[in-house]
């Protein structure tokens, strides 16, 4: 099969439709199954082209697996933007914590709306937003949906003898759905489907899968609980959520290896395994500054006689100890120049003060005339 044939006749987003009618989530979601559709049949033609059989299930894993990378790659960019967000978060919150304070206990609205703007002022002033953090969550969850109803459509389009609204055509539907993991596992196939046509090997692939998925997510979220938070961090309300969550949140894996298909859930897992690699990177080269990750790194750099400077720069630690020697200069003669602050005075004191000072005579002047009292 050549590339060509990938890029086949596509039709247009009019063509889906739900019971006939117009159905507006899948007109939303069609350029994203479109594309989703041409990254993993690209990935299987070039699979395909190195010599792997085409209906075979390893062939299609490994495009669901290329799949991933290539959405994980494109959203590198905002997970770096993430990362920036958090740390000017962090940098912040002391001062989002005065405007909490100045006006804790006031809730008439002119106070609420003057504690809104001063805190939409400020992050304005950072150049961040509490919503800026979720971006990349927020931009894969789209394309992870594209992919559920691409992978779910699979065994109605290949009863019905069509392909999708892209590049996976019938002829690939139907290589899909006949295409099994390791022989005995049809991808196509979910849970309840398998323990419903007793797949017993279906059943037990699926059961590691979500156990496997909930162990990567478990893990994750431990990294940033144990070693990526500040001190100040770990005393706050969100805290405490996210020590909850790390216990609550992996098991909504459950609920996706039951109803999810096979492909989707070996998404969902490969997914899991590059986000918890890409954190492990983060918190070891890039950790939040007062961490136990940070104090980690601090050590690791002084072990090779390497330090962080002021703009957070990998130096020798010699050039590191000249820039504190200079930093410390340059505070001791801001300091010397600054204007000494005089300490207010009271009326007795200045009244004193006075009195101490020659010819300091609070009364009336006498006139040299004035003949003295005997």
């Amino acid at each position: 099969m050549g590339f060509d044939h990938i890029l086949a006749s596509t039709p247009t987003p009019s063509a889906v439709t739900s019971g006939g009618g117009f159905d507006l989530f899948s007109t939303i979601l069609w350029p994203l199954k479109w594309l989703v559709e041409l990254i993993l049949v690209s990935w299987h033609w070039l699979l395909t082209a190195m010599g792997m059989g085409p209906a075979e299930g390893i062939t299609w894993v490994l495009s669901i697996v290329g799949l991933v990378v290539v959405v994980r790659a494109a959203l590198i960019p905002l997970f770096v933007r993430q990362i920036k967000s958090q740390r000017k978060m962090m940098e912040i919150a002391p001062e989002l914590r005065k405007i909490q304070d100045k006006y804790r206990g006031k809730k008439d609205q002119l106070s609420r709306e003057a504690m809104s703007r001063e805190t939409m002022a400020l992050y304005k002033k950072h150049g961040t937003t509490p919503v800026s953090s979720c971006l990349p969550l927020l931009v894969q969850m789209p394309v992870f949906l594209a992919l559920f109803y691409t992978l779910s459509d699979v065994s109605k389009h290949a009863k019905a003898g069509v392909g999708g609204v892209g590049a996976l055509n019938a002829e690939l539907t139907k290589q899909f759905y006949d295409a099994k993991l390791f022989g005995v596992a049809p991808l196509h196939t979910n849970m309840v489907d398998a323990i419903n046509q007793g797949m017993t090997a279906t059943v037990v692939i699926l059961v590691i899968l979500v156990v496997l998925m909930i162990a990567s997510q478990f893990f994750t979220q431990l990294q940033i609980i144990s070693k990526n938070l500040s001190p100040e961090a770990k005393t706050g309300q969100a805290y405490q959520m996210q020590k909850i969550m790390l216990y609550v949140l992996p098991f909504a894996f459950v609920f996706s290896g039951v109803f999810f298909p096979l492909g989707v859930v070996i998404y969902w897992f490969t997914s899991n395994l590059w986000t918890m690699a890409q954190q492990f990177i983060v918190i070891r080269e890039m950790p939040t500054p007062g961490s136990d990750a940070a104090k980690q790194r601090e050590e690791r750099l002084a072990r090779k006689g390497k330090a962080l400077d002021s703009s957070g720069k990998v130096v020798p630690i010699e050039k590191y100890e000249a820039e504190q020697q200079r930093l410390f200069e340059a505070a001791e003669a801001a300091k010397a120049a600054a204007p000494k602050r005089e300490q207010p005075m009271g009326k007795q004191r200045a009244k004193k003060q006075s009195q101490k000072k020659p010819g300091g005579d609070t009364g009336a002047p006498k006139s040299p005339d004035a003949p003295s009292k005997s």
